[in-house]
Parts: C-alpha cells; structure tokens; sequence
C-alpha cells in the first residue's frame, strides 16, 4: 500500500516484524528481512606502556633470528653487478616506436634488405654485407659483398714529410671489368668507398698515387665516372691535395685528363705529375708502406727488358753506322795514286 492509503502515522510507528532503517516509501513493509552479521573488533591497547596487550610490549617487538639483519655486514652492489642486471634483465628494454628509414632496393635485392630480415653481424638476411657512410652531409649505404673483390683498388701508403701526411694508393688494375653484367651498380658502391675511405684515412695533407700500368682498357674508369668522383670530394680533401702522381701514364689516361680540363680548375691541374718509372717514384715518395700490386711489378720488369733489348739493338746499329761512316771517312782521305782512274 502506498503511504496515501495507510496515512503518515505509519511512517512514524514500524511494526515489530520490519527489522529496516531503509525509507517506507521503497521498501514492502510486510515481507521478511535477513539481518546483517555485525563483527566486533577486538580490544587493542594502544596505551604507550609496555603493558600486556600494548603494541610495544615484547610480544610484538620479538622477531625471530633469521630476521635480524647487521646493516654494517650488508653488501653494496658494485658497478659490474649493476652493468650485469641491465644486461640480463629484459624489463628495463624499452620498445622504440621510431619509424625506421627504409632503403631503396637494389638490384636483385628484396624490399626487406635493411629491415628486420639483418642479423647481429651487420649482414642481412640474403648474406650481403652493408655499411652506412656520410659523403657531403647525405647518408649512403654501401654493398660490400658486391666491391669485395675489387676493394685492393685503394690502400694507404704511409706517410711523407713531416705530420700525418698521407699517401693513397689507387692501383686502377683492380678496377672491374666494363663487360660484367652489375658494372655501373659495382662502380656506383665502388665510387661511395673510395670517397668514404679518403674521408677516413686522410688527416692532413696527401698525396695520390694512381698506378695507371698493366691496366687494360676495359678496366679504365670512365670520363663520367671519374668526374663524378672529383665533384664529391670534399672542398678540405681538394684543398690538402698536394699532388696527383700517375705512374705509367698510357695515351688514353692522357687524353682522359685532357678532355676533363674543362671542368677541372687549373690548381687541379698543376698537381698532376707524371712519373715513368717505379725507380722514379721511389725518388718522390717514401716506398716502405707502398703496395705494388704483382701485376704492376711484372708490367715494371717488362718495360725495363724492353728497354734494354732496344738499347742494345740501337747501340748495335749505332756501331754499324759508326763503322760505316769511318770506312767512308777512310776512302775519301786515301789519296788518288797515277795511273788508278785511267783505263788499262
């Protein structure tokens, strides 16, 4: 029944049975409740005495032995300890949500070459080796296991003079050959090592050994390639080359350096020193750290005998003609006796 039906003298006079403090006007006053169970805290002494009871009598301040603890005898982590728990402990690895750069893909190569498909050793999942190199503020990646073979194109040579004088070698037989199938991809990668290697190995000034002998013409680099080489030096590598030394000049590498004089500065140009001889540059240069390729020390000796078998096929027709300007020399002087020039 609503409270408009039994009056307002029911809200203020529960019968015995309604065992609730909730309100009348949402509750059935005629039905059964369960009761609620009320537990009793027990009684603590909180008194500041050690009395019985109290929390600072000696049943609470008792511990047993295995928790006594000498602060004095506790050890401090050292810094190995601490390096070691980083090292094992994956909890501490954060996940780097950073967007990682993606590669264009080379030839051959599959769209996951510089993602996850690498492994701890710097090669990726197709075996291939990498390194990431910095050439005039822009980042490069170069295909190491395409230039191994021809990596020996360029090595350091020592030092000259006083300082951190460098001497490169760039022995152009280890050039590859022009008819292999990835000859502009393998000169590319080729071309970001030797600049990237010259970055690293010069300090001060240099110098440039280019050992141009036992080089076939299909070995040559190209006018393209070696002007491109020149326009990524960095301006410090052009300023603190002291000297460019071609070692065995041909005909081609001459007409090569004559046609780049349009784009080459005139500084450039007075650099360039051409040396005949292995004799000859050991003259200019400092020779203990210089590797000569075999090839070149072979192409050396077969200029050498060359030379000596024209000297000595020269030297003989010099004889020759010696001995014949003598007799002609003799029979001119002789004189005319009477009686020669007339007939018998």
């Amino acid at each position: 029944p609503l409270p408009e039906d039994t009056g307002m003298e029911s809200l203020g006079s529960p019968t015995e049975d309604e065992n609730t403090s909730s309100p009348p006007n949402t509750l059935n006053f005629n039905g059964a409740h369960r009761k609620r169970k009320t537990l009793v805290a027990p009684e603590i002494n909180i008194s500041l005495d050690q009395s019985e009871g109290s929390i600072l009598s000696d049943d609470f301040l008792d511990t047993p032995d295995d928790l006594d603890i000498n602060v004095d005898d506790i050890e401090t982590p050292d810094e190995t300890d601490s390096l070691e728990f980083l090292g094992n402990g994956n909890e501490l690895e954060w996940e780097d949500d950073t967007p990682v750069a993606t590669a264009k893909n080379m030839p051959g190569d599959s769209a996951d070459l510089f993602g996850d498909g690498g492994t701890e050793d710097g090669s990726a999942a197709n075996g291939r080796l990498w390194r990431t190199v910095i050439i005039g503020e822009q980042e490069h990646r170069i295909d190491l296991q395409m230039i191994k073979p021809y990596m020996r194109v360029v090595t350091h040579g020592g030092y000259y003079g006083e300082g951190l004088n460098a001497i490169i070698v760039f022995a152009a037989c280890y050039l590859p050959d022009s008819n292999l199938a990835d000859y502009h991809y393998i000169m590319e990668n080729l071309f970001l090592y030797v600049i990237s290697s010259l970055e690293l190995l010069v300090a001060e000034d240099y110098m440039i050994v280019y050992l141009n002998g036992a080089t076939p013409r299909r070995r040559m680099p190209g006018l393209g390639w070696l002007k491109k080489c020149y326009q990524m030096i960095d301006r410090r590598l052009r300023k603190n080359l002291k000297a460019l030394i071609i070692v065995h000049p041909s005909w081609f590498i001459r007409t090569v350096l004559a046609i780049s004089r349009p784009f080459i500065s005139v500084k450039f140009i007075n650099k360039i020193q051409y040396v005949h001889s292995l004799e000859e540059l050991e003259h200019l240069i400092p020779m203990e750290h210089v590797q000569i390729p075999d090839c070149v020390l072979q192409y050396e000796e077969e200029r050498i005998k060359a030379r000596k078998e024209r000297g000595e096929i020269s030297n003989a027709i010099c004889v020759y003609r010696a001995e014949e300007k003598q007799d002609m020399a003799e029979k001119e002087s002789r004189p005319v006796l009477p009686g020669e020039d007339q007939e018998t």
